[in-house]
């Protein structure tokens, strides 16, 4: 019984060591580039130029603010039909999460919401340090 225990704990051990390998503080996953992932799913009633004006606005946004360092966007062409609606997706690179932090409360940032949520039926944000 004593043996059990103790393997249980090794176990145990072993677990919580390899959950915190993932943990989104730890230090080796922030040596790569921070991705922010951006995907929208517009209100059937947004029109081809209110949806033309989100995309030049979301892209004018590495201009105006610095923390951003790359960003990339397109549009859905997954054959895969898991897309649930969202058709446009968006990546912003930044170096760090205080860039990242900087960019989500910047005043131009905060504009830019205000344009797109009247025509927004969704979004989905999901941010990851990119590894290889």
């Amino acid at each position: 019984m004593k043996t059990i225990s103790i393997l249980a704990a090794l176990v145990v051990a072993l677990v919580v060591g390899a959950a915190s390998k993932y943990d989104s503080k730890d230090s080796e996953q922030r040596k790569g580039k921070l991705l922010h992932v951006v995907s929208f799913k517009f209100k059937e009633s947004a029109t081809k130029e209110q949806i033309k004006e989100v995309e030049d606005a979301f892209r004018g946004l590495k201009k105006k603010i610095k923390e951003v360092k790359d960003y990339h966007w397109g549009t859905n062409v997954s054959p895969e039909k898991h897309d649930k609606g969202f058709t446009h997706g968006f990546i912003l690179t930044f170096n760090s999460e205080k860039d990242r932090d900087a960019y989500l409360v910047h005043p131009d940032h905060k504009e830019f919401g205000k344009l797109v949520g009247p025509v927004l039926a969704d979004v989905f944000v999901i941010d990851f340090w990119a590894q290889d």
